[in-house]
């Protein structure tokens, strides 16, 4: 018998027992967890002869609803990125049964467990899970309150919207970036002027992800609070502050930024010419020379002029 014939037997044998493997009407909890065990073998392996049967596993453990979900619960303090992949995956086919008992987890004692509850009732997206997520979005462990506060703003429910705004002063800048991006997903025009003050954040993810959300907001009320804190005693809020106008490119935002390339700091007038000229790539407001002709600073003339020239070849 040939190798690939070998190969096909045993696809055929996986397969023949992932079929019998398939839900009966009355099995015991034994039974459930067996089977369960048995198909997730297959349904997160990484071995190349299993290829073709991992998605069948999936499916199969999928196919049994919410008995599979209390035995796969158990399984998510696992080292495994594969594994734990392969569980969210399988948690998002089963979908909203599966949310009863993953907000009960909640309560588990393991910090790991529950913040992998978290990121799976996030990718559910059910509504019902929202109160849950809530009670935990000021858990101890900074990984539970991320994760939580993620998921909230996964699911789009605007009564976490004070939960996600408060978490945007969370200690832990990794939960502060989850919140700043969550309150993008809910859209929380009330937490413009937090999320200016973000663009300060010591933690480069936090304050990037704010200058990233900021754009997707209310144009004149962001541009406007911008245009009012951009000389804060935070350098990084006026610097990431003049990186936003300049994406926005309204005349506000425009002569604002012009007004900044008169600072008598050079990094800031850098900032804000390369963003006024993004902002304003056929130069329609004449500002191009007059920054240009003005600088005296070689580094910042050298920004200026390869900002001029990144549009030149653009156009």
């Amino acid at each position: 018998m040939t190798r690939p014939d070998r190969y096909v037997i045993s696809c055929g044998l996986a397969i023949a027992l992932i079929t019998a493997m398939a839900v009966t009407p009355v099995q015991s909890a034994q039974t459930v967890q067996q089977k369960v065990d048995s198909l997730f073998v297959i349904a997160s392996s990484g071995e190349i002869i299993y290829k073709d049967l991992v998605q069948p596993a999936i499916d199969s453990i999928s196919a049994m609803g919410v008995d599979a979900v209390a035995p796969l619960i158990d399984k998510l303090n696992t080292n495994s990125a594969r594994e734990r992949v392969t569980i969210n995956n399988i948690f998002k086919k089963i979908g909203r049964p599966a949310v009863p008992l993953l907000i009960e987890a909640l309560r588990r004692p393991d910090d790991l467990a529950v913040q992998r509850v978290c990121s799976n009732l996030g990718d559910i997206r059910d509504s019902s899970a929202v109160a849950p997520l809530l009670q935990v979005s000021d858990h101890p462990s900074w990984q539970v309150r991320e994760n939580a506060v993620d998921a909230l703003g996964k699911i789009g429910d605007r009564q976490a919207g004070s939960t996600v705004l408060a978490a945007m002063s969370d200690s832990v800048g990794q939960v502060r970036k989850a919140a700043v991006v969550a309150a993008g997903r809910l859209d929380l025009q009330d937490g413009i002027a937090q999320l200016v003050h973000g663009l300060g954040d010591s933690f480069y993810g936090a304050r990037m992800s704010a200058g990233e959300v900021l754009v997707t907001m209310d144009t004149a009320l962001v541009v406007t609070t911008l245009s009012d804190s951009i000389d804060s005693d935070n350098e990084l809020v006026g610097d990431l502050a003049c990186r936003v106008l300049g994406k926005f490119g309204t005349d506000l935002a425009t002569d604002v930024l012009f007004a900044q390339t008169h600072s008598a700091d050079p990094d800031r007038r850098a900032h804000a010419a390369v963003a006024l000229i993004m902002g304003d790539p056929h130069d329609h407001c004449g500002y191009w020379q007059q920054v240009l002709d003005r600088e005296t600073d070689r580094l910042t003339k050298l920004k200026i002029l390869s900002a001029i020239s990144s549009v030149e070849n653009v156009q």
